[in-house]
C-alpha cells in the first residue's frame, strides 16, 4: 500500500513538472517572438515599447505589421511629428485599413517633394476605399485616359459642324490625381464623360469642318477652358487629338428627309383638298336630281290641273290644241338650234 502510494506520487510530480517546463517554454516562446519584435522596433528607432507589443495581441492588432510599418516609416524620415504613431498605426488597423499601403504612399509622396500628404489624409483616403499608392504614383507620374473608353465598344467621338459635316474624333486626356479631392471626387468615367461633351460642343460651334481639320488645338482649349476636372479626384493637364475623321454629310441627309417629309405632308393635304372637292359635287349632283325630282313632280301636276280646268270649263279644246301647238314648235325650234355633230365623230 505503501509502495502505492510512492508510485502515485511520483507521477503527479512528474505530471507537474512536465506543465511546468510546457508553460515555461511557452512564456519562453511568446517573450522571445515580442523579445525579437522589441529588438527590431529598437535598433530600428522606432519606439516602441515591448509591453506595447504584448498589448496588441490582446487587441487583435498584428503586431508584426505595426513594427514594420513603424520601422519603414522611420527609415524613410516619417517620424511621430507626421502624425505616425504606434497608436495611430493600431487604431488605423482597427479601423480596417490597410497599414503597409498607408506607409509606401505617404513614403513615395516624400520622395516626390512636391506633393503634400499627411497622415490623416492618407488615412481617411485608405477608409474611403480608395488606393492611395496608386493615387500618389498617378500624382507622380500622369495618367493618360482614352476618350471614348476603350471598353465602350466606340472607336470615336461622333460630333457635327455647323454645316452639317460630321466628324469622329479620338482624344487622349493626361490627368493627375488630386489628392485633395480624391475623397468624394467623381472617378475617370466622369471626366471621360465631360470631356466628350466638351468636344460635341466644341465642333459643334465651328462653322465648318475645315476649321476644326485646319486647327484640331481649338479643341483642346475650348474644352480646357471649361474647367471640367472639377469638383473631381483628377486634374487635367493636356487634352490631345489622337485623331480626327471626316464622316457623313448629316446635314443634307436631315434637309433631304425634311423634304421627303414636306413632299408627303403636301400630297396628304392635296388628297384632302381633292376629297373635299369631290364630296362638294357630290353634294351639289345630289341637289341637281333633287331640283329635277321637284320639276318631275311639278310637271306631273300639269295634267291634273288641266283637267280640273277641263271640268270646270275655264280651257276649252281649241285652246289646247294651240297649246299642244306651242309646245311642239318649242321643240322643233330648240332641236334646230343644236349644231349638228361632225361626220367622223361617234354617236
Amino acid at each position: 500500500m505503501q509502495l502505492l502510494l510512492q508510485s502515485g506520487g511520483g507521477s503527479w510530480v512528474a505530471a507537474i513538472a512536465v506543465f511546468v517546463l510546457f508553460l515555461c517554454l511557452s512564456v519562453l516562446g511568446v517573450f522571445s517572438f515580442y523579445f525579437r519584435l522589441w529588438i527590431r522596433a529598437r535598433i530600428a528607432a522606432a519606439n516602441i515599447r515591448l509591453l506595447d507589443l504584448v498589448r496588441m495581441t490582446f487587441r487583435k492588432v498584428s503586431a508584426n505589421t505595426i513594427v514594420q510599418s513603424k520601422i519603414t516609416a522611420v527609415q524613410a524620415g516619417l517620424g511621430e511629428e507626421t502624425g505616425i504613431t504606434c497608436e495611430a498605426l493600431e487604431a488605423h488597423y482597427l479601423a480596417g485599413g490597410n497599414v503597409p499601403l498607408v506607409i509606401h504612399a505617404m513614403v513615395a509622396a516624400r520622395k516626390a517633394k512636391n506633393i503634400s500628404l499627411d497622415w490623416n489624409l492618407a488615412t481617411a483616403i485608405d477608409l474611403a476605399g480608395r488606393n492611395i499608392l496608386e493615387a500618389v504614383q498617378t500624382s507622380v507620374y500622369p495618367k493618360v485616359i482614352d476618350c471614348p473608353a476603350r471598353d465602350s465598344g466606340k472607336t470615336a467621338l461622333d460630333a457635327v459642324a455647323k454645316n452639317g459635316i460630321q466628324l469622329k474624333v479620338r482624344t487622349r486626356v493626361t490627368v493627375r490625381a488630386n489628392l485633395a479631392q480624391l475623397i468624394g471626387g467623381a472617378t475617370e468615367e466622369t471626366i471621360i464623360a465631360r470631356v466628350g461633351e466638351g468636344i460635341v460642343s466644341a465642333i459643334g460651334s465651328a462653322e465648318t469642318h475645315a476649321q476644326v481639320l485646319e486647327n484640331p488645338d481649338v479643341i483642346s482649349k475650348a474644352v480646357l477652358s471649361k474647367r471640367l476636372d472639377s469638383e473631381t479626384a483628377f486634374q487635367i493637364v493636356s487634352i490631345d487629338i489622337a485623331d480626327i475623321d471626316v464622316g457623313q454629310n448629316i446635314g443634307a441627309r436631315l434637309r433631304a428627309d425634311q423634304a421627303e417629309a414636306d413632299t408627303r405632308v403636301a400630297r396628304a393635304q392635296a388628297e384632302g383638298k381633292r376629297a373635299n372637292a369631290v364630296a362638294i359635287e357630290q353634294e351639289k349632283m345630289a341637289s341637281i336630281e333633287e331640283s329635277r325630282a321637284k320639276v318631275a313632280e311639278a310637271q306631273a301636276e300639269v295634267p291634273k290641273a288641266m283637267a280640273e280646268a277641263f271640268r270646270q270649263g275655264r280651257m276649252g279644246v281649241m285652246e289646247y290644241y294651240r297649246l299642244q301647238n306651242i309646245q311642239a314648235d318649242t321643240a322643233m325650234r330648240e332641236a334646230i338650234s343644236v349644231p349638228e355633230a361632225p361626220s367622223g365623230s361617234s354617236s
